[in-house]
């Protein structure tokens, strides 16, 4: 690449596009830092300084620490929660697996090449599952197609395997019609047939949805198996249309304590595996075969445990608080480095913190979608604008984030960042790294340096809470009503998840709903047109009658018209709320970036019941927060 001089130099040793180090620049605005690299005595003090903070730390916490993610031990070593009991006494029923097969009825045929053709139950379960999506999207895109006939193929029989060789002669259209007859027959149920098979629900929760820890009866989260199915992922995943295989005991691993009842398999089989791990709180897990990522049955969000590593969380982007200025210098000193490493590691922090991007795992290439973080940025991914619409050191992004999302922002930032950059992407094709000399490991050993258990979530989840308890100050207006609040805090709550990049696709009912809450503010505009007339004619009637009766009746009249403006305001917020909502997604956000501590203080400082803001499952998963939380907490 091009040194600051213009002249090109390569690095022969490493296959680095950048230099490891660099001269100061020379732009008058830029300082240099205290060059103290050469002076000795400075350097012992520092590290004498940094080993007796080290040392009275260890003596004054006894090899504890508040925010329950590290403990220092002496020797400057970090112990990880990984090794912390988390219970003493686990028992629970293990899962609940999918219902075997059912073979179609006779008259449900499949066709190949226009002639009928009978499936073995095996090839059939599968072709069910595409049956079953063939008015969606999803069946009509080549890669989806090409996993699931490849897939399809392995389960048939070497006959069939020999006869149907191409999915476009396949025909699933009874098949797709026999289901959509069942879903059909569901709706239609009787009030007792719908009551049975509540009462059958409430009976298996009852035996499997919940569990002993420690003399509490614990709520389980997911304790039914995921059934086999077809692989959907997000975006254009390239491996879309596999087949998600039945999961079977034998691939089951139970976790519970030595001294409890342990959970039967069912008969004639057998689990993977029983533990005994106090350590971690999972009851059950297995690996799934389509990314090869381990899946878990958790305790319910309600849980005790949960709610403690909750609110750990939480504690922890509150701890960043305290720390955050120290840490925003360090990396705006840093972009002046003289070590190029050090300059990346600064300008991608800078971008964790400003613009909420995650860090980007390392993952195998082809295995997932091109999704990317910030630490896994190529120079494709960005455009450089010093002047932009009237704004100075413009940078545009456009990259697909976490779940295939694309996140696209044209944000201006500080000069010197903008300088790093070019420098970044000079010499470099567009598919190159833009930190080329950073990855995610190296990024979260420095953060763990600069705050115990500072990750880039932390940072996002720092962020979001800050952000929406300014947006709430801001926003909210002692004089409106409930409904006008409300908005107000769907507005914050908009505001973070903008910055987090939450999207959804617009819901397909979107545009028929709207159509339908329209209809409903026309017609309570029509019924307060009435009520105003109503009320006009009588006062007229009170003027000239001047009894009781008529000035009670004026009174009724009042406070008609002031319900139904009540009614047709709430409808107008909620018309007003759903048009700004409807592709931003505000549900992530609020469940697991959002301290809920500031909402329910929003709550109790302006009489707005928590209900409005949480469900049921919310506030169960939140009571910890509903419980301590009072109207003046700040995060």
């Amino acid at each position: 690449m091009k040194s600051l001089d213009g002249k090109v130099k390569k690095e022969k040793e490493n296959g680095f596009a950048s230099p490891q180090h660099m001269k100061s620049e020379p732009e008058d605005d830029f300082y240099h830092s205290p060059k103290y690299e050469n002076c000795v005595f400075y350097v012992y003090f520092i590290e004498a300084l940094r080993i007796g903070l080290i040392i009275f730390l260890n003596l004054v916490y006894s090899d504890f620490s508040s925010d329950g993610c590290i403990l220092l031990i002496p020797g400057g070593k970090r112990r990880d929660t990984q090794t912390v009991v988390k219970w003493k006494f686990l028992e629970h029923k293990g899962p609940v697996f999918a219902p075997p097969y059912e073979p179609l009825p006779s008259n449900v045929k499949f066709y190949y090449d226009g002639k009928v053709m009978r499936l073995s139950p095996e090839a059939e379960e599968v072709a069910t599952f595409f049956a079953k999506m063939l008015d969606h999207e999803y069946t009509t895109k080549d890669i989806f197609r090409k996993n699931f006939f490849k897939d399809w193929r392995k389960e048939m029989t070497a006959e069939e395997k020999a006869k149907i060789t191409d999915l476009k002669k396949c025909n699933f259209s009874e098949m797709n019609e026999f289901f959509k007859a069942q879903s059909e027959a569901r709706k239609a149920m009787t009030k007792e047939e719908k009551q049975k098979i509540k009462e059958d629900n409430e009976r298996i929760l009852q035996e499997y949805g919940f569990c002993i820890m420690d003399n509490h009866r614990e709520r389980i989260a997911n304790f039914r198996i995921e059934p086999p199915g077809l692989f959907r992922g997000r975006g254009d995943h390239p491996k879309m249309g596999m087949l998600k295989r039945r999961i079977r005991p034998e691939d089951i691993i139970i976790n519970c304590s030595k001294d409890s009842k342990h959970p039967e398999p069912p008969p004639g089989t057998r689990w993977k595996e029983v533990r005994h791990d106090n350590k971690v709180t999972w009851l059950v897990s297995w690996t799934e075969n389509i990314q090869g990522s381990i899946k878990y049955i958790m305790l319910n969000p309600s849980s005790r445990i949960k709610g403690e590593k909750d609110w750990q969380k939480y504690e922890t982007a509150r701890r960043l608080k305290k720390c955050v200025d120290r840490i925003r210098n360090q990396y705006r000193e840093d972009w002046k480095s003289k070590e190029m490493r050090i300059r990346q590691r600064a300008v991608a922090l800078y971008f964790i913190d400003k613009l909420a991007l995650r860090a980007g795992n390392e993952k195998e290439e082809g295995e997932t979608a091109d999704t990317v973080g910030c630490c896994s940025l190529r120079v494709e991914h960005i455009k450089l604008y010093p002047e932009n619409d009237g704004q100075e050191y413009v940078v545009e992004f456009d990259f697909l984030g976490k779940d295939s999302i694309r996140y696209y922002n044209k944000v201006p930032v500080e000069k010197r960042v903008f300088k790093n950059l070019q420098l970044f992407m000079e010499n470099k094709e567009p598919d190159d790294d833009l930190f080329d000399r950073l990855n995610t490991s190296i990024l979260n050993k420095h953060l763990q340096e600069l705050m115990d258990g500072l990750t880039a979530k932390v940072f996002r989840t720092y962020n979001a809470s800050i952000t929406l308890q300014q947006q709430l100050k801001e926003l909210t207006n002692a004089e409106e009503n409930i409904p006008a609040k409300i908005l107000s805090y769907n507005r914050a709550n908009r505001a973070v998840a903008i910055l987090c990049n939450h999207q959804r696709a617009p819901p397909k009912t979107f545009e028929k709903s709207m159509q339908n809450l329209q209809t409903k503010i026309d017609a309570k505009r029509e019924q307060l047109s009435d009520a105003k007339r109503e009320l006009k004619s009588a006062k007229a009637d009170a003027k000239v009658r001047k009894d009781e009766k008529s000035k009670k009746a004026v009174e009724t009249k009042k406070k008609a018209v002031q319900r139904i403006e009540e009614q047709l305001m709430k409808l107008e917020v909620q018309a007003t709320d759903r048009e700004e909502n409807k592709q931003i997604a505000l549900g992530t956000s609020k469940l697991n970036y959002l301290d809920p501590r500031i909402s329910v203080a929003w709550c109790k400082k302006w009489g707005i019941p928590v209900e409005k803001i949480y469900n049921k499952t919310q506030r169960e998963k939140f009571a910890w927060a509903i419980d301590m939380a009072d109207e003046d907490f700040e995060f």
